[in-house]
């Protein structure tokens, strides 16, 4: 899956991506809010980007301009109820691109993507300290569900999120 907007590219990840991804995964803070520890090493990137790589559920964002991978968006199965027609997506990006309407525009072509292969529900969900994440999805026209946690392993400790849902007819109705 490839998709293009005005200013970037979504596909999938390479092995070539390697030192792009160390060095927004190694940002302090970053991958905190998403929930996962920072990268210490390019040996342990290079694991993890293998993983990406096998499991094709991650699309590398990249600026068309430079050709550099500066984030990634998740696009994940329905983790609560199974459903085949849901969707749960997770994003990321490096912090020298922050503020920029990046997130927003490639969030936005997931969006129409997903909704035109068929998908009804989408979720996004963000820490409650995630107050950027929070306004990116709100802007992006999901509609706030529920409060909930995550266990975040390598804290050994639960993290208090909200919980975002957009259907396929509400983005219909939006655009």
């Amino acid at each position: 899956m490839k998709i293009v907007t005005s200013r970037l590219q979504l596909r999938p990840f390479t092995e070539q991506d390697i030192n792009d991804v160390f060095e927004y995964c190694h940002q302090k803070d970053l991958g905190e809010m998403a929930g996962w520890d920072i990268h210490k090493s390019v040996v342990h990137t290079e694991k993890i980007l293998s993983d990406w790589i096998t499991q094709r559920r991650k699309l590398a964002i990249v600026c068309l301009e430079s050709g550099k991978v500066i984030g990634h968006i998740s696009i994940e199965a329905d983790s609560e109820e199974g459903r085949k027609d849901t969707r749960e997506l997770g994003f990321v990006l490096n912090h020298d691109y922050h503020r920029q309407g990046i997130m927003s525009e490639a969030v936005n072509a997931v969006l129409d993507y997903l909704f035109d292969q068929g998908i009804l529900y989408v979720w996004a969900c963000c820490f409650q300290n995630n107050v950027a994440s929070k306004n990116l999805i709100e802007k992006c026209g999901f509609v706030f569900q529920q409060e909930g946690t995550y266990r975040m392993e390598y804290l050994n400790r639960n993290i208090s999120s909200y919980e975002y849902r957009l259907s396929a007819e509400q983005w219909n109705n939006k655009n």
